[in-house]
């Protein structure tokens, strides 16, 4: 359980091991329970494009008493890179925390923010984590660099 009181569902962790030992799925975006108690996966996918992902989570939408902003999101991609040199391809599990700086309500991003450990402790295997506030720095230029010299 969370600081804020949030609980992690079966199912996340059970999607999680999918996508780390059969590798039948490319990523993994998570969501709060519409009442705010519980992580849950919204969406799974085979689909390797970034660009797709990426639209799905800066188009996230939260809602809380009746106002509609963008949704803070946690996600989990596994993501394939080639090392410097032609030493090979490298896969990495990165822990994707997307929480926007602007249009986000306070509620959702607070709640966001406190529950995140409690998603993160309960994945065993995570290779990277990246905190992003903008669009920037949910770009996929932006994380291969980072994750491929060991920065996150």
């Amino acid at each position: 359980m969370s600081k804020s009181g949030v609980t992690v569902t079966p199912d996340c962790i059970t999607q999680f091991n999918d996508l780390k030992l059969k590798k039948s799925i490319k990523y993994i975006i998570y969501k709060l329970s519409d009442d705010y108690k519980e992580i849950v996966v919204e969406e799974t996918s085979s689909d390797p494009d970034w660009d797709t992902f990426q639209n799905k989570i800066l188009n996230a939408k939260a809602s809380y008493k009746g106002k509609e902003g963008k949704g803070p999101r946690y996600a989990v991609y596994d993501f394939q890179y080639e090392l410097e040199a032609g030493e090979g391809t490298r896969n990495k599990i990165v822990f994707i925390s997307w929480s926007p700086d602007e249009g986000t309500l306070v509620f959702p991003r607070m709640t966001y923010a406190s529950s995140k450990e409690a998603l993160k402790n309960a994945l065993n295997g995570i290779g990277a984590e990246v905190q992003a506030n903008n669009e920037d720095e949910i770009e996929y230029a932006t994380i291969l660099k980072d994750i491929s010299k060991g920065k996150r």
